[in-house]
């Protein structure tokens, strides 16, 4: 038994001709997102205190869709949605639809903590961030010129668009509908951090801005427990995907029901979860368990990812058997 920590930034069709410009900024945050979760857990820090800490900082780099690098709704507006859950007291919290909060994170944090609730949206949960004096900042503090560009370029195609896709040509898009739901429809970009310490204590949290051009009102699996964010005695998951099917499979709570039920290990479950009972191209997941394993289980062509172990072991890649260091 040994602490442990993953994150991801997002699964999906990442293609392998991601230019050096956007691939290497995205390494480096993981790189230093992943140093700054084992130093806290080298320092005693509390896996649920680890995995905010980490989303946090994940939120503050706009590299990721999450916080500050949030996509834009087909109204040209921010909606973030974020997740936080305690494997040991399995209590946990959630916010959606948040235009203002700089880290979407650490209101679930407080809904968790100073509420008697789980979940808190749109102008509710404004206002319990007014209440809680976190910082807020101006809407147009996350409307970069990226994700404007972003916006535009999947109205053009008339599309809802992963984060990663390139310009799309309109004379390329046939039969619209169908397209975007097959392969649109993907929360590429989505981050999360799961961690175990040394006692086996477990946490998970999960942020995201959701789908470049999704409808307002759109919430997706991120703040949803059980699908995109579960905890619990025998492991953290943290999912990214299409938010749908991922909503639709349960996708985390079925890792841990899986391990718990019929005694496999983490990543045979997480495995199980990914490759057998979920759309293929629709989902990737990071997870750990209370004996310190790690699993980064995705069907897609990559995964945004890294993780570190406290046997040594340290990772961060994007593609198969592409391990950056």
């Amino acid at each position: 038994m040994g602490w442990a920590i993953a994150l991801h930034g997002g699964a999906g069709d990442i293609p392998y001709s991601l230019p050096p410009e956007r691939r290497l900024p995205r390494e480096e945050t993981l790189r230093h997102c992943l140093q700054i979760g084992v130093k806290a857990l080298k320092s005693n820090m509390t896996p649920l205190d680890v995995v905010e800490l980490v989303v946090r900082e994940l939120e503050n780099i706009p590299h990721f869709n999450a916080g500050r690098g949030s996509v834009l709704t087909n109204k040209g507006t921010v909606e973030m949605e974020a997740s936080i859950m305690d494997g040991n007291t399995m209590k946990c919290g959630a916010v959606s639809g948040l235009s203002t909060v700089v880290n979407a994170v650490s209101l679930a944090r407080l809904v968790m903590d100073h509420t008697p609730h789980i979940y808190l949206a749109f102008d509710g949960a404004e206002e319990f961030a007014r209440q809680q004096g976190v910082e807020t900042l101006d809407s147009s503090h996350f409307i970069t010129p990226e994700n404007i560009e972003r916006l535009n370029q999947a109205k053009d195609a008339n599309r809802v668009q992963i984060d990663y896709t390139q310009p799309i040509q309109k004379d390329t898009i046939k039969n619209e509908t169908e397209t975007s739901l097959a392969n649109g429809d993907s929360q590429i970009g989505t981050v999360g951090c799961v961690a175990v310490d040394s006692n086996g204590n477990l946490a998970s949290a999960t942020s995201t801005g959701g789908l470049v051009n999704k409808m307002a009102g759109r919430i997706g699996d991120t703040p949803v427990i059980g699908a995109g964010t579960y905890a619990n005695e025998f492991c953290a998951v943290s999912a990214t995907g299409i938010g749908e099917a991922i909503i639709r499979a349960t996708v985390a709570r079925d890792v841990a029901a899986i391990m718990e039920f019929k005694g496999l290990s983490l990543k045979e479950a997480a495995d199980c979860v990914v490759h057998e009972r979920t759309l293929k191209g629709a989902v990737g997941l990071v997870a750990v368990s209370a004996s310190g394993e790690v699993a980064m289980s995705y069907n897609t062509t990559g995964m945004f990812r890294a993780c570190a172990t406290e046997d040594g072991y340290s990772e961060v890649a994007i593609w198969p058997n592409t391990k950056v260091e």
